[in-house]
């Protein structure tokens, strides 16, 4: 199977998801990550521009460490519009070149703007992507592809249909974490906040609540045309 995760921010998906995502590439499955912002303010010192640099690059570095494609829209921090055709057509384009049987994203009930507004881009840029005459930079129509999305931050107000297993992925998970050393390494030195601790607490937390060590949370799109009879995470 495709499979691609939509994220916000550059570490939003090892937060969230990428132990599910190193499961499916122990499965045969080829993973894309696209983030649609860059990162470009998740500094105090750091100015914007190099920022961007930084962070993408972290984010490439953290993909290669499980066999994962990471591609980014180059969308500016706090700049995610959900209303935005622009920004929708650069998922579009993304969602056409991958042709995903699986997109995970972000809740539409998330902790900021940005994550909100990429939840409903995805949204509204995977039924886009499956119309044949539908203009973008990419010309080949996607399928109508399900949709499931990731916990929100620390869990909150998340009520989880789905889990999936991450006990043997744990800690790779969190090495790619570290990989986004400009926001590990601030957090700790500045917010005295060891926030890998955090996640690895959350998955046990999933783990908990599903009978395994650790787990990553999901729920399902429940929409018409995206639902099916198939368990597509692993």
């Amino acid at each position: 199977m495709n499979i691609l995760a939509i994220g916000c921010h550059p570490d939003d998906v090892e937060i969230t998801c990428v132990g599910t995502l190193i499961k499916c590439v122990k499965r045969g499955d080829k993973v894309t990550v696209c983030h649609v912002c860059n990162g470009s303010l998740g500094h105090v010192e750091i100015m914007p521009e190099e920022l961007r640099k930084i962070r993408i690059q972290e984010a490439k570095n953290a993909g290669a460490l499980a066999g994962i494609e990471v591609v980014t829209c180059d969308v500016y921090d706090l700049e995610a519009n959900g209303e935005s055709k622009e920004q929708r057509d650069r998922i579009v384009d993304v969602i056409r070149r991958v042709q995903p049987d699986l997109i995970i994203t972000h809740s539409p009930n998330d902790y900021m703007s940005d994550h909100t507004a990429v939840s409903k881009l995805v949204f509204d840029a995977s039924f886009a992507a499956s119309v044949p005459h539908y203009e973008s930079g990419v010309m080949t129509a996607s399928k109508v592809t399900p949709i499931y999305y990731m916990d929100t931050s620390n869990g909150v107000d998340f009520n989880p249909t789905e889990y999936v297993d991450i006990t043997d992925e744990i800690e790779l998970k969190l090495q790619m974490l570290e990989c986004h050393e400009s926001q590990l390494k601030w957090i700790r030195d500045h917010d005295h906040i060891d926030f890998a601790d955090s996640v690895r607490v959350i998955a046990k937390f999933r783990g908990l609540q599903c009978g395994c060590a650790y787990a990553e949370a999901f729920t399902q799109c429940r929409v018409s045309q995206k639902m099916t009879t198939k368990r597509l995470l692993p």
